[in-house]
């Protein structure tokens, strides 16, 4: 919508960053440093441009001076009209019209290619970073956030940076140009152009200060609105299962009333600055007018530089309502940045891998010694934990919800790094491994599914991009979910993803399994592999899995209990210390904690 002087509408909430210098600094130095050429291209044609177009009102007031004179010279009995001479002079303006219009677009062109590889270089710098960044950094923040900064923030930079520095060159080139040409024409008629801007800075600035807390309320109410929408429809079963819709559509009424009158208010104001501008840059006009008809029946100056005169008058305040507008852009561009730069200095996953631990010849034997842990230094959840697992077993672990059951699988795959103690792979602590190489070692399936946008064969294959059709049918066909995929009205490769309505819960757990399967891992993990699958799908894949984990070490987390009778090992946790371990038969003998927790899960299903 247009703004003020026929521009854009200025950016009214726009948060400031807090550091401008060391940010301006970062985007100078590390990014348009090499580009520095394509900028001197940028800012010697926009200069050319500018210049070309403020020369084209003073070469066709030289025309309109030179219609007039023949007029009144006709009228004395002379020659009249020169016709060539108008013709020569309209045909300057011309070609230095179509100059202008050439170097405008030598310039466009240039500064868009230079924000677009600057873009480009950013979204792969942000793209590595998200690699090397800990998985503490991701706990403290929303995906939201991170989102954010990688898609509305590098759109922001790159569109403002392609628009701004453009209009800083132009807008600055056109206010002395203007003045200049207009000084050259009549100075007593340029500080009667001049005697607006005061009160056009004053009226501007009372508008904006009273404007810019409705539109800061506005933008609040918006949230809250846009919040509520997405909350109701994101749970619009739980809304009509209990009636909520009446309850829903009085707060969203409330809240859109509210966004009504914020928002009626500021933009009302906002569009008095077009109207009071206009009618101050009229005021001037007529005193331009009325002085220049003076001056002109004085013989001081001609009829075409009067002219000529009201059109920069008319050109030089544009400009000037531009500033604000850039002035909005520029803090926007380097509030992003900030976020930006901030996000690519966080600091990195630490790499202590000893050369390059080959992990083909392991086997999975698993050790903790004496590990300490704690998602935050001074609060430990994981005390003194010790276990020995041989290749080959199957470990369960159990325990209360909080216990640090998933917290131990983490720190195995070096999701997190231990506060002290060591984890040892076949006697190698998993510190000297490279944390690629190591996940190798390990195939998980956890309790949240996760597919992505994909054919099923890409999505089973995702573990082992090289594996052959058939063995992914081999892989599918062990996790009991090849029927499934063979209804399917592509088979292997039909397109699913995370959404898809067609496939359930259970399905897209199958689908994952295979995935674990097709890659064979030395060790397993299994995070509440079979929650999201029915006791009929559970049953027929839970011989699958005991195949699946012949072999492999395995570690298995699990709520139900009755799942893992037939583990090897079975490490009892609570607050972070193993309680109890041993077999099924013999932790139910000693009657304890993992008795308490077996006994207590049938208990619930007898009520």
């Amino acid at each position: 919508m247009p703004g003020p002087m026929g521009g854009r509408r200025v950016p009214q909430n726009v948060v400031k960053a807090k550091d401008v210098k060391g940010t301006i600094k970062k985007l100078m130095k590390n990014y348009l440093a090499q580009y520095k050429i394509a900028l001197i291209v940028v800012f010697i044609f926009a200069i050319g441009s500018t210049i070309f177009t403020i020369v084209g009102p003073k070469i066709l007031g030289n025309a309109t001076t030179e219609v007039f004179n023949g007029l009144i010279g006709k009228l004395s009995g002379g020659a009249g009209i020169d016709f060539g001479k108008i013709g020569q002079i309209l045909l300057t303006l011309l070609i230095l019209y179509i100059v202008s219009a050439i170097f405008s677009f030598i310039q466009g062109f240039t500064m868009t290619n230079v924000a677009q590889k600057l873009t480009y270089k950013l979204r792969n710098d942000l793209a590595r970073k998200i690699n090397r960044l800990p998985m503490k950094y991701f706990d403290k923040r929303t995906h939201g956030e991170v989102l954010s900064i990688i898609t509305n923030d590098i759109d922001t930079l790159s569109m403002n940076l392609n628009q701004s520095i453009t209009q800083i060159i132009t807008t600055i080139c056109t206010i002395v140009g203007i003045l200049i040409m207009m000084l050259s024409i009549s100075w007593q008629m340029t500080i009667i152009s001049m005697i607006i801007l005061p009160v056009s800075i004053l009226i501007v600035k009372g508008i904006v200060g009273i404007s810019q807390k409705y539109f800061r309320t506005q933008q609040n109410y918006l949230g809250h609105v846009n919040g509520q929408v997405e909350e109701v429809y994101g749970g619009l079963n739980i809304v009509k299962v209990f009636n909520g819709e009446e309850k829903a559509e009085k707060e969203f009424k409330k809240a859109n009333e509210q966004l009504y009158n914020s928002g009626w208010k500021s933009q009302f104001l906002s569009g008095l600055m077009h109207p009071l501008m206009n009618l101050l840059g009229n005021m001037a006009y007529v005193a331009v007018a009325v002085v220049g008809g003076y001056f002109a029946i004085q013989g001081t100056i001609t009829v075409g530089n009067i002219q000529s005169f009201i059109q920069y008058n008319r050109q030089f305040v544009q400009p000037i309502g531009q500033v604000a507008q850039i002035s909005g852009m520029l803090q926007a561009m380097i509030a992003a940045a900030e976020r930006i730069f901030n996000f690519l200095e966080e600091e990195e996953e630490v790499i202590t891998a000893k050369g390059k631990i080959k992990t083909d010849k392991l086997k999975g034997n698993v050790e903790f010694k004496n590990v300490q842990f704690g998602y935050d230094e001074d609060k430990t959840i994981i005390n003194n934990f010790n276990a020995s697992v041989k290749e080959g077993q199957k470990i369960a672990i159990v325990g209360p919800t909080g216990a640090g059951k998933t917290t131990m699988v983490k720190l195995l795959m070096r999701f997190y790094d231990v506060n002290s103690g060591k984890i040892l792979v076949d006697g190698y602590n998993v510190k000297d491994f490279e944390r690629g190489n190591l996940r190798k070692m390990f195939g998980m399936v956890l309790q949240d599914t996760w597919l992505f946008n994909g054919t099923v064969k890409e999505n089973i294959k995702y573990g082992k991009e090289d594996a052959t059709d058939n063995e992914v049918i081999k892989a599918a066909k062990a996790a009991h979910v090849h029927h499934f995929i063979k209804t399917l009205p592509h088979g292997y490769d039909s397109v699913i993803n995370e959404e898809s309505s067609n496939i359930s819960a259970g399905q897209k757990q199958l689908l994952t399994i295979a995935r674990v399967v097709l890659a064979d891992p030395k060790v397993l993990i299994l995070d509440e592999a079979t929650s999201s699958i029915d006791t009929k799908t559970e049953i027929q894949i839970q011989a699958a899995m005991d195949n699946l984990m012949k072999g492999r070490t395995s570690f298995i987390i699990a709520h139900r209990l009755s799942t893992i009778k037939n583990a090897d090992l079975i490490l009892v946790m609570n607050h972070g210390d193993i309680v109890e371990q041993g077999t099924h038969e013999k932790l139910l003998q000693k009657n304890g904690f993992y008795a308490e927790l077996y006994n207590s899960q049938f208990e619930e299903v007898e009520e």
